[in-house]
């Protein structure tokens, strides 16, 4: 007959890569239940062993402890964690079809003109586009290969490192933007119902977030994906006729261009007019705004008749 393994703290912290301090302040936090007395020693068994595992697994998703706790509450009372795990993972997962490759310093070298720039690469660690390879000072991992390879043709074309190293900043920051407006948008009208109400989503209910998840995730990179060759062939077309100085040839097809205002200004802007008016609400008190100022600007600098009232 076999007996369950019991394992001392010591041993516990060695197979489940914590410390005995983390153990014990997990234990005083409630995340972990108290070991079993026998004797004069306190044993623990697998149980608290995939505790422990499931407490790391949820920390490295994020979680906060105070989350993690109220997870696991819900675990023991029988309500399960699956589906919010589903959910967690689809979301956690890769949001991309690339693969990360492994480059050394060498070819990464060779790649951008064959002179080491030690500057350059760490401006890429930095922005998160090479990744240090532990132990191997050598070698970098690259989780997009797609971006290095933009970056290198750019470079090849004659675009400083830093330059590059700069426009990847600015642009982070406005895709960044992008992706917070399309998770309001999709939180407000598709995901509020699970995401919402006073109680965590069921398994069924989790379960089928996950597979929204699924299904939308496509859906920002495919809009920007078309709305950036829209934009950017408006704007090239539009670059090249100026500089040819053909601008009168053929007249814009665009009169309208996007402007980034603070949420507030916009929930009380339709707080006045609705949603559906807002944005001509906007554009029309700009248009109001500009003609008020060109006409105090013509009455400024109106000069008065030199003779009026004079006699000769």
């Amino acid at each position: 007959m076999s007996t369950a393994p019991a394992y001392r703290i010591e041993d516990l912290a060695h197979r489940s890569g914590a410390t005995v301090r983390t153990i014990r302040a997990y234990q005083d936090r409630g995340l972990l239940p108290r070991p079993e007395r026998r004797g004069r020693a306190n044993v623990y068994s697998d149980a608290h062993l995939a505790r422990l595992h499931q407490i790391a697994d949820l920390l490295d998703r994020g979680f906060t402890l105070a989350s993690i706790k109220e997870l696991l509450e819900a675990w023991d009372a029988g309500r399960g964690l699956g589906g919010v795990l589903g959910l967690v993972a689809e979301v956690d997962g890769p949001w991309s079809d690339e693969e990360a490759v492994r480059i050394s310093r060498a070819e990464l070298d060779e790649r951008f003109g064959g002179s080491p720039d030690a500057a350059a690469v760490a401006d890429a660690v930095e922005l998160g586009v090479l990744e240090p390879v532990p132990g191997d000072e050598d070698s970098f991992l690259v989780p997009s290969p797609q971006e290095l390879a933009v970056a290198v043709e750019l470079h090849a074309a004659g675009v400083p490192l830093s330059a590059i190293a700069g426009h990847l900043r600015e642009l982070r920051g406005q895709v960044e933007h992008i992706a917070a407006r399309f998770l309001e948008f999709t939180t407000e009208y598709v995901f509020a119902r699970y995401l919402d109400g006073p109680h965590r989503p069921t398994d069924a209910e989790a379960a089928e977030a996950a597979s929204l998840v699924r299904r939308l995730r496509p859906l920002a990179q495919q809009t920007v994906d078309a709305e950036l060759a829209r934009a950017m062939r408006l704007l090239a077309v539009r670059h090249l006729r100026r500089h040819l100085g053909t601008d009168e040839v053929t007249p814009e097809r665009s009169a309208t261009r996007t402007v980034v205002l603070p949420e507030e200004t916009m929930r009380a802007v339709e707080g006045l007019v609705g949603e559906e008016r807002a944005a001509e609400f906007v554009a029309l008190a700009a248009e109001r705004e500009v003609r008020a100022r060109g006409l105090d600007a013509l009455t400024s600098r109106r000069v008065p008749p030199s003779d009026l009232g004079e006699r000769g």
